[in-house]
């Protein structure tokens, strides 16, 4: 049962309440839902729920429409021109001809809607992955699920950048703030405050206890109790108005008075004509690469109308019903009726194929995209690193130097042992155990025990069950908390809300232009007022006034120069062990603020007294080391950009094999490695011309401020890079829109970063930034080799054709080569499932040693365009000699008359010549989409590592079963076709052949020697090229950079090393 069998109103909830949830109190809203704040639902009950209420959405989505999938496949151009063919055929009385062409119709509509289905199936189940996610507190966890899943008694946590994901009752709220501007029309942000209990008959826009679904959380945190869902939602009310889609008619452009003349109204529809001719057409619909090829398509349709006028202009433009219907079988030949259909189904399958390794595909032009990626900028916590901190270090001036010996579990404050030694700079062996009992003798340690537990939004907790502890939170504030339990120091029972004396006034979150988060918190027990602040070290620091320098410290010291540039030392040294080093303050709040109103936090960032530095190590993940090697092999500089000190940042830089090790960085100029590590600030200071005139862009820019990402990616535009970039806050928009590939993070990641972005990591790895990109290489490689077999087919078809016009019979009339329904046949078979299956091919070897591909020149390069006419030509030769090898070579060279329309026995030689070469031409069709499986390699040689030296073949051919079955199934197919009577002579038009087999396999032989002789050719000149430019990436023919980029000019060195780029 759905919400919409309940016959509840929208906006009122699921299941009925005693009172609208605004009306009612958070702790009764709760108790009506039979939901639990502190635990939330189990798995079991959200199941059930989910089951009695139904999914969580407005039933906008489509989905998959059979009908249109159907329409579309009649409704196109391809099937039109065929239709035109089955018309002419009727037209003039060539049955067979009209009913072969009518079964391909019917055919190709089958199979096509079949296989768009499957496609759209495939994209509508991957949609759901790239959907909204919700933090709900599920089984006393804090788990990520997808927004549809979302059940009324669901306890959901947001933050800034959230998207709300029902209606919900606030209970806790922290400076909340939501734009709800598509359900109100209010442009300002709303405030909202849970503890109001309100008049059951306030406006929408009044209930400021109720968090909207579809508002986006502009600022703070808050928990809320879900008593809304799908169509029930305030949202759902108005879901009829949001499922409208654009209008499709172009407006009628009017002056200042409302008013347009005829013209303006002939111009409207004019174009409102055009776009839909371009959407027939395909030419202004889709990704990129299918507006092109539908282009091409279209090209290709002129050019075969020229090849038809040329068929008819050399036999005189003769009425003869044959002469007409070769002519119409000869265009034919020159139309890629299965092309766009091929090129759905290959990015359909290679979305699906990206989920398998973590990356969610938002959008189809980053598939085009993501092989062409030159540089990534990445960020380092979570997606370089494990995401796991451990607070390893703590500075506290009047105290020493606090570290944490033998801790793995960053959840488990009992793990490990404390240790502390007078100074930052004293040796490692002078460290004492510390004993975490006495903390309640050092004042200085407990105030800095408590910025480290309430300026903290994170959980921990130890279960009841079996004693093991969780967290939940952010990875940061999780570690800096797991610190503070070591000594006793736990914010949970610190806090009004878990029975402490502390509550919370204001809350200012972290923002990545000032680099700091602070509480303004009152003791219920002393009535002081407090503010506690942590942050960036510098950006601390310049807001502090005092610090105790000793134990017996009573009063605070002035902060002066000498004493920063001292603790700036001790941040050196942390930061030189991959520390991420934050500073940790606190003052006593102004007593002339009245923390009730809206206060700018400089007036309450100000004038603090710095209590200690934690550093926090977060493990660089095994893989990020390889895959960073993985990027520069393949041409691909990778840049981290991070918010960490620019030591932690040189230091992790180091281990995964961004930056050179310090030796090496010694030996490079010094223009050079002073350009590599840069601070944001430093960074925004270049001008743009500064920037261009760097010989080398940053690859690591720390303490780095959203602007400084914009800026990066405008930079490596201008030096003609194509950017990939990461983020997951909301202030990272901007960038992941302006990159061009943007980056999201599935599990770190606000909903307006995912918004933004093209693809989602569901897994938070840059190894699967690689993966995307690996995938993205194999798709554009498919796609080349699938369009180079049909074009170099549709080549080779039309030469033979064409050239074939020259034997004529003794009425100077052509007979033909091959018959109209042998081409239709050869075009059926060999075209649409071979290429389908180079469209499912792996990754050759090599893929990602190579540069990135040029989309400046897109599949269409030098190589391909130069293979599509050698094979095309190649094949024709063949097919034409056979042909001539059975007339005149072992026939007696004699044309009778009528060999075009039936079989006699002066037809013989014909009818055999033409079947002779109908094998050939299907044969060699089919053996060039195996041949095309590595367009450099040898057919026979494509796994260069193998020892199996002469049956290696025989184990390629069968691991693409899907091309191996299309390719056997044509193998097999054209036996019936050759000798089922009736079938030959009267549809075909050709002749069981004998002997002629031993042409057919010395030409298959030839065949194989052509290609393989013009692949030997292409390494050679490839060698020859890298021997003379010394890099292998500098000569790239079919996937090169655009002209002068560094993937060009080799941007692989060993590992450590650094382009020079000039």
């Amino acid at each position: 049962m759905s919400t919409k069998d309940i016959g509840q109103a929208p906006g009122a909830g699921n299941k009925p309440l005693s009172k609208p949830a605004h009306a009612l109190s958070a702790p009764a809203v709760i108790e009506e839902l039979q939901a639990n704040k502190d635990d939330g639902l189990t798995v079991a009950q959200a199941k059930e729920l989910l089951t009695t209420y139904g999914t969580n959405e407005l039933g906008d989505g489509a989905g998959v429409q059979p009908a249109k999938i159907l329409l579309r496949q009649i409704a196109n151009a391809m099937t039109l021109v065929l239709v035109m063919a089955m018309a002419v055929s009727f037209g003039i009385g060539s049955y067979i001809e009209g009913g072969v062409i009518t079964a391909v119709i019917v055919l190709n509509i089958v199979v096509g809607f079949w296989q768009e289905f499957n496609a759209a199936k495939t994209m509508d189940s991957l949609k759901s992955l790239s959907s909204p996610t919700a933090s709900a507190l599920r089984g006393s966890e804090n788990v990520t699920v997808p927004t549809i899943e979302v059940v009324p008694g669901d306890i959901i946590e947001l933050t800034t950048g959230d998207t709300v994901p029902a209606d919900l009752r606030l209970f806790e709220c922290v400076n909340f703030e939501t734009d709800e501007a598509l359900l109100t029309g209010e442009s300002l942000p709303v405030h909202k405050e849970p503890l109001l209990e309100l008049d059951e008959d306030t406006g929408p826009g009044d209930r400021l206890n109720v968090a909207y679904s579809s508002s986006t959380v502009t600022k703070g945190r808050a928990r809320g109790v879900v008593f809304a869902t799908g169509l029930s939602t305030e949202i759902g009310s108005i879901a009829a108005a949001l499922r409208a889609t654009g209008s499709k008619v172009r407006t009628v452009k009017r002056n200042d008075d409302g008013k347009a003349g005829p013209h303006r109204y002939a111009q409207a529809w004019s174009l409102t004509a055009t776009d839909a001719v371009g959407r027939f057409l395909g030419v202004n619909v889709g990704t990129p690469l299918q507006k092109k090829l539908s282009r091409l398509a279209i090209l290709l349709f002129w050019i075969a109308v020229v090849c038809a006028i040329i068929v008819l202009a050399a036999n005189s433009f003769s009425n003869e019903r044959e002469v007409i219907i070769y002519a119409v079988a000869t265009g034919l030949s020159m139309i890629p009726a299965s092309l766009i259909v091929v090129l759905t189904i290959t990015m359909a399958a290679g979305t699906k194929r990206m989920v398998e390794r973590h990356v969610i595909v938002r959008n189809l032009k980053s598939l085009e995209a993501l092989g062409a990626v030159t540089d990534i900028c990445s960020d380092k916590t979570g997606t370089l690193t494990q995401g796991k901190m451990i607070a390893k270090r703590a500075y506290v001036p009047a105290c020493g130097v606090f570290s944490v010996e033998d801790a793995e579990n960053p959840s488990d404050p009992t793990e490990g042992r404390v240790t502390l030694k007078d100074s930052a700079g004293q040796d490692a062996s002078k460290a004492r155990a510390f004993d975490v009992s006495t903390v309640q003798d050092n004042t200085h340690l407990k105030s800095f025990l408590d910025v480290a537990a309430l300026a903290n939004l994170s959980t921990v907790w130890q279960s009841k069950d079996d004693s093991t502890w969780h967290a939940r939170g952010d990875p940061t504030e999780i570690a800096i908390n797991i610190f503070g339990c070591r000594f006793g120091w736990q914010r949970s029972g610190m806090t009004e809300s878990q029975g402490g004396p502390w509550k919370t006034l204001v809350e200012y979150p972290f923002d990545s232009d000032v680099k700091r988060m602070s509480v303004v918190m009152s003791s219920s027990q002393t009535e002081e007022v407090q503010v506690f602040t942590k942050g960036a070290v510098e950006r601390v620091l310049e807001s502090c006034a005092s610090f105790y320098p000793s134990a017996d410290a009573e009063e605070s010291t002035p902060m002066t120069e000498q004493q920063r540039l001292k603790i700036l030392d001790t941040v050196d040294e942390f930061a030189s062990q991959g520390l991420r080093v934050l500073a940790l303050a606190s003052r006593a709040a102004p007593a002339e603020l009245d923390f009730q109103t809206d206060i700018k936090r400089d007036l309450v960032e100000c004038d603090l007294t710095l209590r200690g530095l934690i550093g926090l190590y977060d493990p660089p993940r095994a893989e990020s080391a390889a895959s960073v090697a993985g990027c520069r092999n393949a041409g691909i500089e990778v840049h981290m950009l991070t918010g960490d000190h620019p030591g932690t940042a040189r230091a992790i830089a180091i281990e995964v094999g961004i930056l050179p090790s310090r030796t090496e960085l010694q030996k490079l100029p010094k223009d050079v490695s002073d350009s590599l590590v840069m601070t944001a600030s430093s960074f925004d200071k270049l001008s743009d011309d500064e920037v261009d005139r760097l010989p080398q862009l940053p690859l690591v820019v720390a303490r780095c401020a959203p602007h400084t990402k914009v800026r990066m990616i405008e930079a490596l535009h201008r030096r003609r890079k194509f950017a990939a970039m990461t983020g997951d806050g909301v202030n990272d928009s901007p960038s992941l829109k302006m990159a061009d590939v943007g980056i999201a993070m599935g599990m770190a990641g606000s909903d307006v970063a995912k918004d933004a972005s093209d693809i989602v990591l569901t897994d938070d790895n840059f190894a699967s930034i690689l993966n995307a990109i690996e995938e993205g290489r194999r798709m554009f490689d498919n796609i080349q080799k699938f369009i180079l077999h049909l074009l170099a087919e549709n080549i080779a078809q039309a030469c033979t054709l064409l050239v074939g016009l020259a034997f004529k019979d003794a009425r100077r009339l052509s007979v033909f080569p091959l018959a109209p329904v042998e081409i239709i046949w050869v075009i059926m078979i060999t075209s649409g499932m071979p290429d389908m299956g180079l469209g499912f091919e792996r990754a050759t070897p090599g893929i990602m040693d190579r540069a990135p591909q040029s989309l400046k020149r897109g599949v269409f390069t030098t190589e391909v365009l130069v293979d599509m006419l050698v094979y095309g030509l190649w094949i024709a030769a063949l097919c034409l000699g056979a042909f001539s090898l059975v007339l005149f070579g072992f026939g007696d060279g004699q044309i009778g008359i009528g060999c075009n329309e039936t079989y006699s026995a002066e037809c013989d030689t014909v009818f055999r010549a033409r079947a002779t070469c109908f094998a050939c031409l299907t044969w060699f069709a089919l053996f060039l989409a195996w041949e095309l499986v590595d367009m450099r390699r040898s057919f026979f040689r494509m796994q260069p590592d193998s020892k199996k030296y002469f049956t290696q073949w025989f184990y390629d051919v069968r691991r693409n079963k899907f091309l191996f079955w299309a390719i056997l199934f044509g193998f097999v197919t054209i036996f019936p076709t050759l000798y089922i009577p009736v079938l030959n002579r009267v549809v075909f038009k050709h002749e069981a052949i004998t002997w002629e087999w031993a042409i057919v396999i010395i030409a298959t032989l030839l065949f194989f020697l052509g290609v393989e002789c013009w692949k030997f050719m292409k390494r050679a000149f490839f060698r020859r090229q890298i021997a003379k430019h010394g890099d292998s990436k500098s000569v790239e023919m079919g996937s090169t950079t655009s002209e002068g980029s560094d993937a060009e000019k080799g941007t692989a060195r060993s590992q450590g090393r650094v382009n020079s780029r000039e």
